[in-house]
């Protein structure tokens, strides 16, 4: 027979346990919570005209990159696991190139990424968010400068993107992505609750990091967004895991270096390339999963969601589902449009990283007034589009991302061959033979 007091005791026992992960107490020095201000703009997008200096830094890391075969180990807590489970990540323009090797965790490994994280969270939290800032903005100078150029070699070479495509990603908004949201959390610390009498009583306002860890799942599309899922919840004292993705990792891997070099503390980020069921199916039956931070496919994001939801008896609090899943973005033409923007905007949307952004558009709503003219002017332009490597200057695209996207896309291709319904416009070649090449394709329905 147990008794009351043993039951009582037990509680109490446990609820001290879990206090006592949390690493920062009630009692804190006021200057914890004082922030230098500062001031922040977009990140200047550069030129790359012949014989600039970032053009010319670009064409050596481009060099460097794509010359090698880079291994990339899963890194927990600042140490190295590989695992017999090899993969490698090729260049979708040239798929008989291997830019990197990597390895896929294991759930035990996993499960170390997680027990790993929590330790660190205890010394994270501790530091003042006036330092995470401060060190923040160190390394987006150094991304704006001395990486500059591997970051874009690195995102153009593993995930096809030209040169403009890798500048406004991996450059520019991965730095305004850190320095934006580093400025965000400056200005919330600025509210503080109405104290009457200070002297007496100080009403103070202290954000603190979730309870757990975060699970960070991030897409091939954009480095930025990578960095950003990963990394900028540590602003906030949180801890993440993060799941790069497989057609992503040589530039995923930059990120996570620079951070490191940078004096980021071992355990905070961890790094897991992971078969994406094992990974999810470990951080969603963990019971100090604090949040999935998400970008991907929808059927993806709803099997994590339902995932959290089935074990929602098992977690030590209520996980938060944070997530951008791709859509049909479309064009809906008015009469009175200027035909000229309506075929310029709808090239640019629809092709521009061969249509792999998610403000990609998809489908367009013309009127019969108008369609003799768009029609005329998105066949025109579609043939002067120059497809081809990721790394030549003029390429207006490049291929899609992998083996997968490019049976799924030359599949739509061929339905609408086949379709009494439709017709192809403009496009419909598609070669696998050197890349994942697939032309920028018009069809009428």
């Amino acid at each position: 027979m147990i008794s009351a007091t043993q039951v009582l005791k037990t509680d109490l026992v446990k609820a001290a346990a879990k206090i006592g992960k949390r690493a920062i107490s009630s009692v804190v020095p006021k200057t914890d919570l004082e922030v230098t201000d500062f001031k922040v703009v977009n990140e200047p997008i550069l030129g790359y005209m012949p014989g600039s200096s970032e053009r010319v830094a670009l064409e050596a890391s481009l060099a460097k990159y794509s010359g090698e075969c880079e291994d990339i180990p899963i890194i927990i807590g600042g140490k190295e696991y590989r695992t017999d489970n090899v993969q490698y990540q090729v260049m979708p323009h040239d798929h008989s190139k291997k830019i990197a090797k990597f390895y896929w965790a294991t759930p035990e490994l996993v499960h170390k990424g997680i027990t790993t994280a929590m330790a660190a969270k205890a010394d994270w939290e501790r530091v003042p968010i006036d330092e995470k800032i401060q060190m923040f903005l160190r390394v987006s100078d150094q991304m704006a400068d001395i990486y500059r150029a591997d970051l874009n070699a690195t995102t153009m070479l593993g995930q096809a993107k030209t040169m403009v495509q890798a500048e406004i990603d991996s450059a520019c908004e991965l730095i305004d992505f850190f320095r934006f949201n580093c400025f965000f959390a400056k200005e919330l610390m600025k509210y503080q609750p109405i104290s009457e009498d200070p002297s007496t009583t100080l009403n103070l306002l202290r954000y603190r990091a979730l309870e757990g860890f975060i699970a960070s799942v991030t897409p091939f599309n954009f480095t930025a967004i990578a960095g950003n899922l990963a990394y900028t919840p540590c602003v906030m004292g949180n801890v993440t895991l993060w799941k790069p993705s497989d057609t992503a990792i040589l530039s995923n891997y930059l990120i996570y270096k620079i951070f490191r070099d940078a004096g980021f503390p071992d355990g905070v980020v961890n790094f897991l390339p992971s078969d994406g069921p094992v990974f999810g199916k470990t951080v969603t039956a963990h019971q100090d999963l604090a949040a999935v931070n998400f970008t991907g496919s929808v059927p993806t994001f709803q099997w994590l969601w339902k995932a959290v939801g089935e074990n929602l008896q098992n977690f030590t609090g209520f996980p938060k589902l944070i997530g951008e899943c791709g859509g049909k973005n479309y064009h809906f033409v008015h009469p009175t449009a200027e035909v000229k923007t309506v075929v310029a905007s709808t090239i640019r949307s629809a092709f521009e990283y061969q249509g792999q952004k998610c403000s990609a558009c998809s489908r367009v709503y013309v009127p019969e007034s108008l369609w003799g003219e768009v029609k005329e002017g998105l066949v025109e332009t579609q043939k002067s589009l120059k497809i081809g490597s990721a790394t030549d200057a003029d390429t207006f695209m490049s291929a899609v991302i992998d083996r997968k996207a490019f049976d799924r896309i030359s599949g739509y291709i061929n339905h609408a061959k086949a379709s009494p319904n439709c017709s192809i416009v403009a496009g419909g070649g598609y070669d696998d033979s050197v890349g994942f090449f697939i032309e920028p394709t018009i069809v009428q329905t």
